[in-house]
């Protein structure tokens, strides 16, 4: 056995001591002891106990791989997620003021990703054991919307009829403005007998739409997303904040940034989460690389009252950025890009003199290598809001503001 103390958390909430050794589930300032593998003490026993130590919430918390960080105090993790954006900005020579976090509530998840497998007596359902491709099941959840819990008999049903017992199926379920919304990766091919069976099996379970891969099989109602007051309907699994309370703060935080704007770009629209509120007072221009959200986020636009005009646009802006010339009549630009960043769109957006940009960001690294770029092409970092909606994991999501210095 090995002694050793925790010195600090990485980027993925493990604890990290001298070496460096990685012991998962400590905090920094605690002696644990352990056996070591390579860089990794992978069971460590808390010898000393930090003072943020605290029980955790929910009682799968060490078997479930869904949280990492429920033996931690709500303080300390706020201010660890802040220091995560301050550090990254440090490393890229930038300071800015740091509104604080604004967290999540608790049982507020509105999409979970089941894992079920079907077995002799019926079928398993849960999430992933810590590390690990077995399944635990789970009778409670401190993470999901309590109508997500109550569906795991619909996973338990879908694995019954398409499932395999040597695979394992997966199972997107989302809470939608009208029943659930399901996607059903991992199963038996899509043929004629699994799409007849699943098509009454959808109508008994009441689901509002029942997709098997990339195909739709039954819908029964439009499984349609409130936007601010805007209906739309996103495909299957697509991209979609985690709560409803992270995407309120956001989207906030950008119609501040954009401020009176009359003309503004949203790139990496998605299917409008922020292009179609802004165009209650703006003429925005909505770009994104698939196009089934694009045409999700323009239905929506043609189906609501009172909207400026839009102009919605598939383009893939990490091959095809929007160029330089393209953008000179804008007012505005939000960028709410994946976890690399923005760096071909940036890189054109700093030849030009924009005057307002807001940016969203789920990965601090990516948006401090951006914003460095746009620093020093002359614009400032006014502020940076951190968001907090994947409660006690390690994700990290924030939105900013920059205008010409």
């Amino acid at each position: 056995m090995t002694e050793i103390v925790i010195e600090r958390l990485g980027l993925h909430g493990d604890g990290i001591a001298a070496g460096p050794i990685y012991a998962p589930l400590t905090l920094p300032g605690e002696r644990v002891e352990g056996e070591i593998t390579g860089e990794r003490m992978e069971t460590p026993r808390i010898v000393e106990p930090s003072s943020d130590r605290v029980k955790a919430p929910c009682p799968r918390f060490k078997r479930c791989g869904g949280c990492s960080l429920q033996h931690a105090s709500d303080d300390f993790v706020a201010k660890w997620k802040i220091g995560v954006v301050e550090t990254a900005l440090r490393a890229q020579g930038l300071e800015a003021p740091i509104r604080g976090i604004e967290t999540s509530p608790a049982a507020s998840r509105r999409r979970a990703v089941f894992s079920a497998r079907r077995t002799k007596s019926g079928a398993q359902v849960g999430f992933h054991v810590r590390g690990s491709d077995q399944i635990v099941e789970i009778d409670g959840c401190t993470l999901l919307d309590p109508e997500l819990l109550a569906a795991r008999p619909i996973v338990a049903e879908l694995a019954k009829v398409g499932g395999s017992r040597k695979g394992e199926l997966s199972v997107t379920i989302t809470l939608t403005k009208n029943k659930l919304d399901v996607l059903v990766t991992g199963g038996k091919p899509l043929d004629d007998k699994l799409r007849m069976e699943l098509g009454p099996l959808a109508e008994k379970l009441g689901l509002s739409r029942l997709a098997w891969e990339d195909e739709t099989v039954a819908l029964r109602h439009p499984p349609a997303q409130d936007f601010d007051g805007i209906l739309v309907t996103p495909p299957a699994g697509s991209f979609l904040q985690a709560t409803r309370h992270g995407e309120d703060v956001l989207r906030a935080a950008v119609l501040e940034a954009v401020g009176d704007a009359g003309y503004v770009a949203d790139f990496f629209a998605g299917c409008g989460t922020f292009s179609l509120p802004l165009a209650r007072k703006a003429e925005v221009w909505a770009l994104e690389g698939v196009r089934e959200m694009i045409q999700a986020l323009d239905l929506g636009w043609r189906n609501a009252k009172g909207l400026k005009k839009m102009k919605a646009q598939v383009q893939d802006l990490f091959r095809n950025p929007v160029i330089a010339a393209d953008m000179q009549k804008l007012d505005a630009v939000v960028l709410d890009p994946p976890r690399a960043g923005a760096q071909a769109q940036v890189a054109e957006i700093a030849q030009i003199k924009i005057p307002v940009i807001a940016y969203v960001s789920c990965n601090p690294v990516t948006f401090a290598r951006d914003a460095a770029v746009l620093v020093k092409a002359g614009y400032r970092l006014n502020w940076v809001q951190v968001v907090d909606q994947f409660r006690w994991s390690s994700h990290v999501e924030l939105a900013a503001r920059f205008d010409r210095a």
